[in-house]
């Protein structure tokens, strides 16, 4: 959409230029030569009014007047003068002119006649002047066009980047997203309506675990009176078939009492946000194929240096958009080898998951402001940075400028706590069978 107010925008100012333009031009450069002929008319005017004058009062018309006529005034420009007396006689002033000229000529009353004749190159020269003056206003004009078309394009841009990111949190269980209003008053709609939307389905979501923790307790209580009954049935009876149909029973039972644990245990971690346990290599490695052949065509080697079976605490989606972000950031603006890689930060087990490149870095002067919204060095809107942190805030994360020179991204996340790797809580060993072990104990106290 951006690209296309840009192009819709310029567009519209270059037509409005060329047809403003274009005849402006013409019409000043044919003013320019009339009012050049118009200035020579009126100084052959003025020098026969003199010459008359002058002959009238029985003076001698004086090589001096030719010669100020022939120099004019300031702005005129320099002629070739002559002037033909009653009795024949010429005078001169001025240097010949080569043509291309503009020539005028007049007879006067007293049979005086008077030629001046000009240079149309200078004149040329002027209206040429002229047309350039609106080629310029011409350009000042298409900057300004696409000045604002920039500004108009990420004005209405940025909150639709903004929906979207809501959008894809309210798809992926962020239910209570919130944007600023825009000023645009159809986006401002959507975003409106997406939020109710986000209510009704936190409402309902908010209902489904409430009856879920609800329903999970109000079934412990009685799932477990009956596997004690079904236990001292067990203990107390002396048939088999009835031993063996309380067995029976009480495993149904354990596996009803498993499910309902499951289903309470569920719904609390679902109120505690939408991060879970993701293998870091999987989601590089998917980025990894949407972004090779891109850097491929640019040149540009792409490098992954993460190892398997490391896993972070974050939302899929919002984990593999920051990594978009920063690998377009690293293409557009970088150069050389990118490279991407992860290791272990601090001791709490947090990783850090780092892009870089070979490129000339940042400049200081953005540096301290490259996640703010709007900051870019190029033609972009100056959002990408901006949402990439705040997808890894709503993370429990944070994304820095780790280093300007060369350029290092850094993106700090929470590693899989020791309560959460099975591997950890549960060693792999020999599974004990529940079934076999009461069996064992049935057969032990029967012989």
């Amino acid at each position: 959409m951006r690209r296309r107010v840009l192009l819709a925008t310029i567009s519209a100012v270059a037509v409005a230029v060329l047809l403003l333009g274009v005849p402006l031009g013409i019409f000043g450069a044919r003013y320019v030569l009339a009012g050049e002929e118009q200035r020579i008319t009126y100084r052959v005017d003025t020098l026969a009014r003199s010459i008359d004058n002058a002959l009238e009062r029985g003076d001698v018309v004086s090589d001096a007047t030719v010669e100020r006529a022939a120099e004019g005034s300031d702005g005129d420009l320099p002629a070739y003068v002559v002037v033909t007396l009653p009795d024949g006689t010429q005078l001169t002033a001025g240097e010949p002119v080569s043509p291309p000229t503009i020539d005028k000529a007049k007879l006067t009353d007293q049979n005086v006649g008077v030629s001046m004749t000009v240079s149309a190159i200078s004149a040329y020269v002027k209206s040429a002047q002229t047309v350039v003056l609106v080629i310029i206003a011409g350009i000042v004009a298409i900057a300004a066009g696409i000045a604002v078309a920039v500004w108009q394009a990420n004005r209405l841009s940025a909150p639709l980047v903004y929906l979207a990111a809501s959008a894809e949190q309210l798809g992926s269980g962020q239910v209570r997203p919130r944007l600023e209003p825009s000023g645009v008053e159809e986006i401002d709609l959507v975003a409106a309506e997406l939020a109710r939307s986000a209510d009704r389905l936190a409402g309902r979501l908010a209902a489904e675990r409430q009856f879920t923790q609800d329903a999970s307790h109000q079934l412990r209580t009685p799932l477990t009176a009956l596997t004690m009954r079904l236990e001292e049935i067990t203990l107390a009876s002396d048939d088999p078939e009835v031993v063996e149909e309380a067995r029976i029973s009480l495993e149904q039972v354990e596996r009803l009492v498993s499910v309902v644990d499951d289903l309470l245990t569920a719904s609390r971690r679902s109120q505690g946000g939408t991060t879970e346990a993701v293998v870091l290599a999987d989601v590089v490695h998917q980025q990894e194929e949407e972004w090779a052949p891109t850097f491929e065509r640019a040149g540009r080697p792409l490098v992954i240096e993460v190892p398997d079976g490391m896993q972070v605490l974050a939302t899929p989606g919002a984990l593999a958009q920051i990594i978009a972000t920063l690998l377009e950031n690293s293409l557009k603006y970088g150069d050389g080898t990118t490279t991407v890689r992860s290791r272990p930060s601090g001791t709490t087990g947090a990783v850090a998951v780092e892009v870089s490149d070979e490129g000339p870095g940042v400049a200081d002067d953005v540096a301290t402001r490259i996640f703010e919204r709007g900051t870019t060095t190029g033609g972009s809107t100056g959002l990408g940075l901006a949402l990439a942190r705040d997808l890894a805030a709503a993370d429990g994360g944070r994304l820095e400028l780790a280093q300007r020179r060369p350029p290092v991204f850094a993106l700090f996340l929470a590693g899989v706590p020791r309560t959460l790797d099975p591997h950890l809580v549960l060693p792999p060993g020999t599974t004990i069978s529940s079934r076999g072990r009461r069996r064992g104990w049935l057969h032990h106290h029967g012989d």
